[in-house]
């Protein structure tokens, strides 16, 4: 920019011509300057009031549309996000045939520690220690002082727990949102649910998988985003499966034995209502498998279902529907009951002497071996393993759990002559409280089979039929009269008309070869109500003893029945069974007034 000089030399020698004081041009010149330099000043200012103007009407209008916004929305908690592959924590709930929970998931934190920004390692491992009994404060300590960068201190803490850590203000102690599995019945079905674990852990989130049971059966299933958190249906009842464990768990008490085990399930679709193993465990905080020693001892042995043994004489129906469904016999044939039966250097006895002959009812009422093997001859071996074949003998059940394919029945080498008499009266082949309770569902549902399932039917699919109507009456009826004058005398409750068969044998053993003489496994199978079969129950107890009368007893009719009886009668009102009264004396009304 050109400026022009205070005192212009045109100017000054024009003024000195005229007169006029030089002094004056530089005057005005000056002045005229300092105009321009202030009108610019000025407009600079007032382009940055204008921009910061703008600037602030930007930022109101931003902040008053963002109030906005909020207000008309829903709130929500902030989440945190984490960077990399995200780990899926959510899992679907268990529930029981009626909706109520098994098994569900809980919000909670993990505890993790960077020793390196730890400000007093000593203190810190010393409150942890109080806090967690299980931790020692000697190797919390040298792990604080080492070379570790990281270090797990538990996978899941309460909210007590958390704030107790918070007290100890080291700032290495750090937390992370974690989702446990939780079960809030405790032990109630421990056995069926199995139990839940972590996989894939971050310091954000953890991968909850299941470990045993239907936990790990349907893992995908409960795992999957597809199902919008749909729950897994059950077939179960919960309070009908907590009674049951109830009396179960006294009747082992009580009768001394080392195990116990029931099944109880729907005759026409094979759902299972309850299933109960004891001894139990409780899935929230599950033990750990044995290193040595029998496995069917540790309490995550589940004896309904892996469970495999010689059920003794609640065979004996099989053989006798069997012989009925081919025309051999009928409820009132006479059998040879004379003993001891000999086939080669084999001899088959009675428990009593029940004469020379009874008919194929009282074959049955008195639990006889003899006749039951005479009427196994009749049948022939190749039939009586196709007929137990098609209740599902010779196969693990295909019940939904993991354990299903351990719980294999174990079969004679070679099913011979003397394999099929002796397997009529339940001793040579063993098999599963389940599949007892299978193959009586099919006895007592009319003749067709069923298979047994923990998911809850909505359509009940009929099965293939194994024997007519006709014998499945006959065979219930046979049933009946073995509570009303037989060896389950015991067993009668008041208005549930219940039918069943006891069994009781020896339990074999480990090594060695041969049977204990005072070891015994005692099951009573039955079926309720008879009139109107809607349900099976199978009890059986491992090495019961019970001293009554003067004398240890150790039979199924003195120790699973009383038990058994007992379940049904707490069990058959929370199934909606109204109790059937027989009335000796005919109804009449009297009319009176006032």
């Amino acid at each position: 920019m050109t400026r022009m000089p205070l005192r212009p030399l045109a100017r000054i020698l024009k003024a000195r011509e005229t007169g006029e004081n030089p002094d004056v041009i530089e005057a005005e010149i000056r002045a005229k300057r300092h105009e321009e330099m202030h009108d610019k000043s000025r407009q600079r200012a007032e382009g940055r009031l204008l921009v910061l103007g703008l600037a602030f009407f930007c930022a109101f209008i931003t902040i008053g549309a963002r109030m906005g916004t909020l207000a008309s929305s829903v709130p929500e908690e902030p989440r945190a996000t984490t960077v990399g592959n995200p780990i899926i924590g959510q899992r679907a709930d268990i529930v029981d045939r009626n909706g109520r929970i098994l098994a569900t998931n809980l919000a909670t934190h993990s505890l993790y520690a960077h020793p390196r920004d730890m400000i007093d390692p000593a203190n810190a491992a010393k409150g942890l220690a109080a806090i967690f009994p299980e931790l020692d404060e000697q190797e919390l300590l040298a792990d604080f002082t080492g070379e570790r960068k990281f270090l797990w201190i538990r996978r899941q803490i309460s909210p007590e727990q958390m704030q107790a850590v918070h007290d100890i203000g080291s700032p290495g102690l750090l937390f992370g949102p974690r989702e446990m599995r939780l079960y809030p019945n405790g032990s109630v079905a421990a056995h069926i649910l199995g139990g839940a674990s972590y996989g894939r852990e971050g310091v954000a989130s953890a991968e909850v998988i299941g470990v045993a049971g239907v936990e790990r059966q349907f893992d995908g299933f409960l795992r999957d985003p597809a199902n919008e958190g749909a729950p897994l249906e059950l077939s179960l009842d919960l309070t009908v499966q907590a009674a049951a464990e109830q009396v179960l768990a006294g009747g082992m008490s009580i009768m001394s034995a080392k195990g116990a085990a029931s099944v109880l399930m729907d005759v026409h679709t094979g759902e299972i209502i309850s299933m109960v193993s004891l001894p139990d465990f409780d899935p929230n905080n599950r033990p750990r498998m044995l290193t040595s020693g029998d496995q069917s001892d540790s309490p995550l042995f589940n004896r309904a279902v892996q469970g495999v043994y010689e059920l003794g004489s609640t065979f004996k129906i099989f053989a006798v529907a069997q012989a009925m469904e081919l025309g051999l016999i009928n409820a009132n044939t006479m059998i040879d009951t004379q003993g001891p039966l000999t086939w080669g250097r084999f001899r088959i006895r009675d428990f009593h002497d029940y004469g020379p002959e009874l008919t194929s009812t009282d074959v049955i009422v008195e639990s006889s071996n003899v006749g039951t093997a005479r009427i196994a001859m009749q049948i022939g071996a190749d039939r009586q393993r196709e007929f137990l074949g098609s209740l599902g003998f010779l196969e693990p059940t295909p019940v939904e759990m993991v354990e299903a394919p351990t719980g294999k029945p174990l079969l004679p080498p070679h099913w011979s002559e003397i394999s099929a008499m002796t397997i009529s009266y339940g001793h040579g082949l063993s098999s599963s409280p389940l599949h007892l309770a299978a193959a009586y569902a099919a006895v007592a549902n009319g003749g067709t089979r069923v298979e047994p399932t923990l998911r809850k039917v909505e359509t009940p699919v009929v099965g293939p039929r194994v024997m007519s109507d006709a014998v499945s009456q006959s065979a219930v009826h046979m049933l009946r009269q073995v509570v009303t004058r037989g060896t389950a005398s015991l067993g009668e409750v008041a208005g549930y008309e219940v039918a069943g068969k006891t069994g009781t044998a020896d339990k074999p053993r480990e090594t060695g070869g041969g049977y204990y003489d005072d070891k015994v496994i005692a099951t009573f199978a039955s079926v309720f109500p008879a009139s109107d079969p809607q349900y099976v129950l199978i009890v059986t107890l491992d090495e019961p003893s019970v001293y009554t009368l003067g004398e240890t007893r150790r039979t199924a009719g003195w120790t699973a029945v009383p038990v058994a009886a007992e379940m049904i009668r707490r069990v058959g009102p929370l199934l909606g069974l109204r109790p059937h009264v027989d009335s000796s004396q005919p109804v009449s009304v009297t009319l009176t007034s006032n």
